[in-house]
């Protein structure tokens, strides 16, 4: 049991990267020094990878099928068959309007 996050550290200077038993001020000046050396970083996110796929004809969906028709025991079944080959991911897209990154550490709302 375990998540899938990566090792790295992180570029937000909320967060500290020490252990448990360092003084407050230490920690503070740790993460200004952080923010001051990410001043292009923003909390806001542009785009996203699409989930959608474009396949052999040019459609666009999340998945496809093909109907395929079974004979067993002298009867005809139609069964549907998932389509996983080629198929092409539609990318990055961009967002109609900035979304707040994930990580963003800082409280926006306190009710």
């Amino acid at each position: 049991m375990g998540g899938s996050g990566s090792k790295a550290k992180g570029v937000w200077p909320f967060t500290s990267s020490g252990s448990g038993g360092e003084a407050a001020g230490e920690v503070s000046e740790q993460c200004l020094a952080r923010l001051r050396g990410y001043k292009n970083a923003t909390p806001f996110v542009f785009t996203r990878r699409s989930s959608l796929y474009f396949d052999e004809d040019g459609d666009l969906a999340h998945e496809f099928y093909e109907e395929t028709v079974v004979t067993k025991n002298g009867r005809k079944k139609a069964k549907l068959k998932r389509i996983q080959k080629n198929l092409i991911p539609q990318g990055i897209v961009n967002l109609d309007h900035p979304r707040i990154h994930f990580d963003f550490p800082v409280i926006l709302c306190e009710l």
